[in-house]
């Protein structure tokens, strides 16, 4: 399924060192992640207008290991068509928003890190229905 909105980058792609699609994590309900690899310290942007549902930004573990999994800091944003955008791995207290906070396409979320289940500094994007936890949609970009 394809979402009925239309995203931004959430990141400075001159920033970026490499884009995944494929990935051991990026199976099954993952299917239409993608990373993107850059340094920690990179910007990162909400990708359309919405509302921030979740926040997690306390956490400084990650590894190769699937144990790091619910160590990934991470946001969610609420946007219209009630589709959900996620941007995971951040860097440790790099949040610049909380929740209930409203944002607009291009403002500052946080910052790249190597949170949770992590190979290396990147930026986990997704979306997904409300209705439908971490069943990702196939993203359509401006």
């Amino acid at each position: 399924m394809q979402t009925k909105n239309v995203y931004r980058l959430p990141i400075e792609i001159n920033k970026v060192t490499a884009t995944q699609k494929d990935s051991i994590a990026h199976v099954g309900d993952l299917v239409h992640s993608i990373d993107y690899d850059a340094p920690e310290g990179t910007l990162v942007y909400a990708a359309l207008d919405g509302v921030v549902i979740s926040v997690k930004d306390d956490s400084n573990k990650g590894g190769l290991d699937k144990k790091f999994e619910d160590d990934g800091n991470y946001i969610e944003v609420l946007h219209k068509h009630d589709e959900i955008s996620e941007y995971e791995h951040l860097r440790q207290h790099s949040a610049k928003i909380s929740v209930g906070d409203r944002v607009t396409a291009g403002d500052i979320l946080g910052e790249v890190g190597n949170t949770g289940w992590s190979e290396c500094p990147h930026l986990h994007f997704m979306v997904y229905p409300k209705d439908n936890p971490y069943k990702t949609m196939e993203i359509r970009f401006e």
